[in-house]
């Protein structure tokens, strides 16, 4: 790409992989599907010569997947990855890693990212592993100001080489955002369309001591670098130990070895002991977890039975390995049992994996179960850096025993919300669902145990308050908390799987699945396929149903001519990454007469066979459902709600009025779409999606293409012959009068029957009319005139209204002819024969 965007936002990430494929300038979105299936489907496509595309994860982490692609013979494809994330905090940092390795000299490169928090921004840097800090600073732009943030890479063709006369690009590595929010509160919850995510984080609490063992794998395989990058991150770790911690060291290989008895104080004298004894440190023989496990799980549970650690302390164990048990007790499950059952789920057990030649799942299935975490070292220069970060992670307990509570009966489907630990820099997120959306006041306590004290944060929110805020900040609308919801249920589902087994196991498969299927989401028990539908050789749209839930998608809009490349403006979200690139795709749109509707609400029906336009207005209380169209042999309706100004009078001579909701249904499809100014809502049958004005993407499905071009307008197209447009028209939040409403136009209507009505749709067929009789009327600016037209012979008067299909916010003129009186003797009949008692 001759280009790279990016966003971040929420603080909350998932790994959300939404793809499509361009096609020979067609678009054909991904399909998430249990993994088998969408392999056969891959597989057969692949056989067959044809383009394909496989998104799956890799092993069981979400946050990895890989992605295969065929490309058939002469074709043209863009594949378009959108990726999303949960954005977690460690360290005190919200970090955004782009890998960057273009592997070329690119002419116009740029990674943009831009921010916002509710909360303000604190802090944001950027770096890259890649380049010195004085060529970065040339090409580095970083700003950020209360809730927004921005940064920018432009490295110009002579920064990017790697030598002032090399053609190649010394671009290659990873360039990393960190940035972190004000935290006047320790605790920020958010709350939309009934669900909620709450976010902990508090600051300045004292450390709580603890107690940690160190059990180190010194087998013949750790020989050489490996032990030498083990010493030094142990060394360093000595050098952070805190004056009221306890430690002590075990080395397991065919035997254990013990630097101690027990535990002993992290004194001066201590920790200069431990120095040496960590410097003698030597590899030797066969590799003994179990024991080396035992042995350090009874020193900790001694320590706390005879009292020889602080009553307010916390006790840890890490074991670093890089290898699987080969002596003494070997078998997977029966160490785990050991294990398990030595702990009693007293406290954490962290496992670090050295290396690729060891049984990660295994020790990430142990960690899991007694409340810890697994993490891979990788065999880089920087392998004593990763074990020293990771205990940077654990260093510093500020409660222990944490539990999330909410009042009984209001919520429902909670995501994990006890935790032994929360750790200084690190975050606790909590998710759920409300049972009662119409709650006025929601209450969230975070309870646990500090350094000195037990301890109660209470977060109180103000739901009219909220949504007030809500409103003015247009990012959050939409269904990401839901989503985010979802995420971290499957994440929770999955790990809980680990460990499960018979009936059990299934039960909590089947719930995982379920939701990432529902949830369109790419996990170890789904993958994402993409193929061209093999009746579809000659078509130019059509496509498997998208899964639910859209926003996040980013499809390309349709444009005339041929397809062009572009890369979408970065979106701001919370905490929230996303990633997209894309291309676009033609779209032909002939039309004869253009019916449309907008504002107050002007009806505009162009005739360019006359190169002339009548228009006419609706006069009707807020609330009113109009048909706007209805075709029998399509089986197409088209029908509007209008709204009135804030706080209207409904008798004032001078309301305005406008259409504030629209439904769009096909009965042959059983298709159905509801489009208000904050969301697009689309039943097929009885599965619903639900979009956004703050995405850009295109749902296609055989016979139907809908594109959502981000708070601007939508393109709604049934097949070939029938396009309709929706215009979002947004106003200022704060207005006392206004509010937000939609237009609606039909750019193409040459498929729909002869038989189809409506206020709109009776003016689909070709009609006449003619004008005599110019004369001066009340307005001197406004000529009035005779019009004869349906056999009526009506006093009309010239004016013009505005087109807003090219230009949302200025519009285009359209001089008319304006039939007074909501249309009389245009119109088939009166206009109240339009009026219906509901949306569908």
């Amino acid at each position: 790409p001759s280009a790279q965007h990016s966003s971040l936002g929420l603080r909350a990430l998932r790994s959300t992989l939404l793809p499509c494929r361009t096609i020979d300038g067609v678009t054909y979105p991904g399909n998430v599907k249990e993994k088998e299936v969408a392999k056969k489907q891959y597989e057969k496509a692949v056989s067959q010569g044809k383009t394909a595309g496989l998104v799956k994860a890799s092993g069981r982490k979400l946050e990895k997947f890989t992605v295969s692609v065929n490309v058939a013979a002469g074709s043209k494809v863009t594949f378009e990855l959108t990726y999303e994330e949960l954005l977690k905090r460690r360290k005190g940092k919200y970090e955004m890693y782009l890998k960057v390795q273009p592997k070329q000299l690119v002419k116009h490169f740029e990674i943009e990212a831009d921010i916002y928090e509710p909360q303000g921004i604190s802090t944001l840097d950027a770096e890259a592993s890649f380049i010195t800090n004085d060529l970065l600073g040339s090409a580095l732009t970083k700003s950020f100001s209360g809730k927004k943030g921005r940064v920018s890479f432009k490295p110009s063709l002579d920064q990017q080489r790697s030598c002032p006369t090399c053609t190649d690009s010394l671009l290659n590595g990873d360039f990393i955002i960190t940035y972190d929010v004000n935290r006047e509160s320790p605790a920020n919850v958010q709350i939309v369309n009934g669900y909620f995510v709450h976010f902990f984080a508090p600051q300045g609490l004292p450390v709580v001591p603890k107690n940690v063992v160190f059990v180190i794998d010194v087998s013949g395989s750790m020989h050489g670098r490996k032990m030498e990058q083990t010493k030094d991150a142990l060394l360093k770790i000595l050098g952070d130990m805190k004056g009221e911690d306890y430690l002590n060291f075990i080395l397991f290989s065919g035997d254990v070895i013990t630097w101690k008895d027990d535990l002993v104080q992290a004194t001066p004298e201590n920790i200069e002991e431990a120095r040496i004894f960590v410097k003698n440190i030597h590899d030797r023989g066969l590799t003994n977890i179990n024991d080396g496990l035992l042995r350090g799980i009874s020193m900790l549970n001694r320590a706390r039975e005879e009292h020889r650690v602080p009553e307010r302390s916390t006790s840890i164990i890490i074991m670093l390995t890089d290898g699987d048990a080969n002596v003494g007790e070997s078998r997977p499950e029966k160490i785990q049992e050991n294990v398990r059952n030595a702990i009693g789920g007293k406290f954490p057990l962290y496992n670090l994996g050295f290396g690729n030649n060891l049984n990660y799942n295994f020790l990430e299935s142990m960690a899991l179960e007694n409340h810890g975490l697994a993490r891979r070292i990788y065999e880089d220069s920087d392998a004593n850096l990763q074990l020293q970060g990771f205990y940077e992670e654990v260093a510093n307990p500020l409660l222990t025993g944490v539990e999330v509570e909410y009042p009984e009966n209001a919520i429902q489907d909670l995501t994990q919300n006890a935790y032994q630990h929360f750790y200084d820099g690190s975050e606790i997120v909590v998710a759920g669902r409300l049972l009662d959306e119409d709650m006025n006041n929601f209450k969230a306590d975070v309870k646990g145990h500090g350094a000195t004290n037990d301890l109660t944060f209470t977060e109180e929110v103000d739901m009219k308050e909220m949504e007030k805020a809500l409103k003015e900040q247009d990012y959050i609308f939409g269904n990401y908390i839901e989503r985010l919801w979802a995420y971290l249920t499957i994440e929770q589902l999955l790990e809980k799987r680990k460990n499960a087994h018979g009936e059990e196991k299934e039960k909590l498969t089947a719930q995982a699945l379920d939701l990432s299927l529902k949830y369109h989401f790419v996990t170890p028990l789904t993958s994402m396929v993409v193929t061209k539908p093999e009746d579809n050789e000659d078509q130019t749209a059509i496509a498997d149903k998208p899964g639910e839930g859209g926003p996040g998608r980013k499809h390309p809009t349709h444009q005339a001519g041929p397809p062009t490349p572009y890369l979408p403006a970065p979106a701001s979200i919370n905490r929230w990454f996303h990633l997209s690139s894309t291309s676009g795709r033609a779209h032909s749109s002939p039309f004869c007469d253009v019916p449309s509707v907008d504002g107050d609400p002007h009806f505009i029906i162009q005739v360019p066979q006359k190169d002339d336009a009548i228009c006419f207005n609706i006069d009707e209380d807020p609330g009113t459902v109009l048909r706007l169209i209805q075709d029998p042999i399509t089986g197409l309706t088209v029908n509007g709600q209008i709204i009135g100004e804030k706080g209207g009078d409904s008798n004032s001579k001078t309301r305005k009025t406008y259409f504030g909701k629209l439904g769009i249904a096909n009965a042959h499809m059983d298709f159905r779409m509801e489009v208000t100014p904050e969301k697009i809502a689309l039943w097929n049958g009885a599965a619903q999606s639900t979009f956004t004005w703050l995405d850009t993407v295109t749902i296609t499905q055989d016979g139907l293409s809908v594109t959502i071009n981000r708070k601007k307008n939508m393109v709604i197209s049934f097949g070939d012959g029938v396009t309709f447009m929706v215009v979002l028209h947004q106003v200022w939040k704060k207005h006392p009068v206004h509010q937000d409403f939609l237009g609606f136009y039909v750019v193409d209507s040459h498929r729909m029957s002869a038989q189809t009505h409506g206020l709109l749709g009776q003016f689909f067929q070709p009609f006449d009319f003619k004008v005599s009789d110019i004369h001066p009327g009340s307005d001197p600016t406004k000529p009035d005139a005779t019009m004869v037209v349906k056999n009526h012979r009506l006093t009309v008067t010239r004016g013009s209204q505005k087109d807003y299909r090219k230009d949302v916010n200025i519009g285009t003129k359209v001089a008319c002819w304006f039939v007074h009186n909501n249309g009389q003797g245009l119109i088939d009949g009166v206009h109240r024969d339009y009026i219906i008692p509901d949306l569908f």
